[in-house]
């Protein structure tokens, strides 16, 4: 079974290969999660430099990758979608 910071490190190295590391930047750990089936979700965040848009124009993205606990394999990775609530911030 490997560890929280291998299922971390695993999640990290995918995410970086899937992008160049131009469009990456400030990548961040969200959470982790130990499945009752023994898989690690790893949700990660990070900047992505939108490379048609005016430069300096980022978009905050969030990945959760699903991580085989006994072998370290990644299974899945899909897009966090956040509830309109942590969108939007209260008048008060």
């Amino acid at each position: 079974m490997i560890d929280v910071q291998e299922a971390v490190r695993t999640a990290s190295k995918y995410l970086s290969r899937l992008y160049p590391s131009a469009q990456l930047q400030d990548m961040q750990l969200e959470e982790v999660e130990l499945t009752d089936d023994e898989f690690w979700l790893v949700t990660l965040s990070f900047s992505f430099v939108e490379p048609d848009l005016p430069r300096f124009t980022f978009s905050r993205q969030y990945k959760i990758f699903k991580i085989r606990g006994e072998n370290g394999e990644v299974v899945s990775m899909k897009i966090r979608e956040l509830g309109q609530a942590a969108l939007s911030c209260s008048d008060g």
